[in-house]
């Protein structure tokens, strides 16, 4: 459900936010060009034999944006639509995602335009393995360290992390992350953006005059993050789960729903609607109802300036990336209502994912408690700091996020100097 702002050019929307924070912060001539200017690209076309027999050649993108604080991290989406702006901007939001939680990351991102669907998976092996030796110059567990995104998974990076071992000619388990435990995967990582999200809704709860026990919840897009979330916030925080949805629709009960029945039952169906006991209610609805707390985990620009004043939730955390547009951060703002940004909410995905490249690179591995306890630590941490910074400016919650992590980054910058 794309709304508007749809067709803006990503890249421009990530520049200008840059552009707001530089204008608070003060920062102008050569550093704000740093800020605003991916520093590597690298655009690939490689062929692919098909299963057929036939080649076809595709297109890929790696582009590092920003290393003053130390490698580039960030995921390969598989996509029909992938553009090189699309890839710029994810890679600038992901130098802010790191610096905000404080990670010792730049921001990365790569894509290959494909669609997955309609490939087998001999083809996306052949595709993964040839994508990952066209980029294999600028990768590595010192140099960028690429995860799964959209379209691809564990499995796409086992296929990577081989590809490039075999290139070294000795496994090489860092170069990635999000494998599977047997290749030197993280205990904890398939629920940490969920769970990193629970922390930071908790501690943002009373400052938003919410008491977590009995709050009503919505969870808009009941996947991986936004299942984790309501998961958490009903087992540990005592939270009332009132509805959720996926791409087909909705369903609510305002005596609450138990998540943990509902994720089930769309296993079973393949949607969470014809859930018993439950109404239907569209996306759009969820959205608008009169809940304690929204999470929007599905997809972006599902909060615009044209229904912005319809939404009644105290705390808007955003476990999805960019659902909410620059306009309506403003009328939200008016509102008081508490929004946690993206570059914070769902920053304990690529949280752990730094815990299982730390764990590769000493070849020691964490039990999931002190994976968890750690996680916690960092979400934590960051939201208080965050928290100060919107307080002390008067600014939001997204300006504050973006204020300390690009001050981290121009430090960064400024302390490295120039060279030569």
């Amino acid at each position: 459900m794309p709304g508007e702002g749809a067709v803006i050019n990503p890249f421009e929307t990530a520049r200008k936010q840059i552009d707001i924070v530089c204008d608070l912060l003060k920062i102008n001539g050569g550093t704000r060009e740093i800020l605003k200017s991916p520093k590597r690209e690298l655009t690939v076309n490689f062929p692919v034999r098909m299963d057929d027999g036939s080649y076809k050649v595709f297109q890929g993108h790696r582009v590092q944006y920003n290393m003053a604080r130390g490698p580039t991290k960030g995921g390969i989406r598989y996509h029909p639509q992938v553009t090189l702006d699309e890839v710029r901007a994810l890679a600038a939001w992901m130098t802010w995602k790191c610096a905000v939680v404080n990670l010792p990351y730049g921001g990365g991102k790569g894509g290959v335009v494909c669609d997955p669907k309609h490939l087998s998976q001999t083809e996306l092996e052949r595709l993964t393995r040839r994508y990952a030796v066209e980029i294999a110059p600028i990768i590595g567990p010192e140099m960028d360290i690429p995860a799964p995104d959209v379209y691809t998974d564990s499995q796409t990076m086992s296929w990577i992390m081989d590809t490039y071992s075999m290139m070294k000619g000795f496994s090489v388990p860092g170069v990635v992350t999000g494998k599977p435990i047997s290749l030197g995967g993280s205990e904890g990582r398939g629920e940490a953006t969920g769970r990193g999200c629970s922390y930071v809704i908790r501690e943002a709860a009373p400052h938003a005059g919410v008491q977590m026990k009995g709050a009503s919840v919505a969870v808009q897009g009941f996947g991986n993050a936004g299942s984790v979330t309501a998961k958490l916030l009903h087992d540990e925080q005592g939270a009332k789960i009132v509805a959720v949805s996926d791409s087909r629709g909705g369903i609510t009960n305002p005596a609450g729903l138990d998540p943990h029945k509902v994720e089930a039952h769309k296993v079973k169906t393949g949607s969470v609607l014809g859930y018993p006991g439950a109404k239907p209610v569209s996306n759009t609805e969820i959205l608008e109802m009169k809940v304690d707390v929204l999470v929007p985990a599905a997809l972006e620009n599902q909060i615009t300036a044209k229904n912005a004043g319809k939404i009644q939730a105290k705390i808007v955390a955003e476990a999805a990336n960019g659902p909410t547009t620059p306009d309506a951060d403003d009328i939200l703002f008016a509102k008081k209502i508490t929004v946690l940004p993206d570059i914070l909410a769902n920053a304990g995905g690529v949280t752990v994912s730094y815990f299982e490249w730390a764990q590769d690179i000493q070849g020691f591995f964490w039990p999931l408690d002190e994976v968890n306890q750690r996680l916690e630590r960092v979400m934590v941490r960051a939201y208080g700091e965050v928290h100060k910074v919107a307080v002390e400016r008067k600014v939001h919650n997204r300006t504050a996020a973006y204020v300390v992590a690009i001050q981290r980054v121009v430090d960064a910058i400024k302390v490295r100097g120039i060279f030569p």
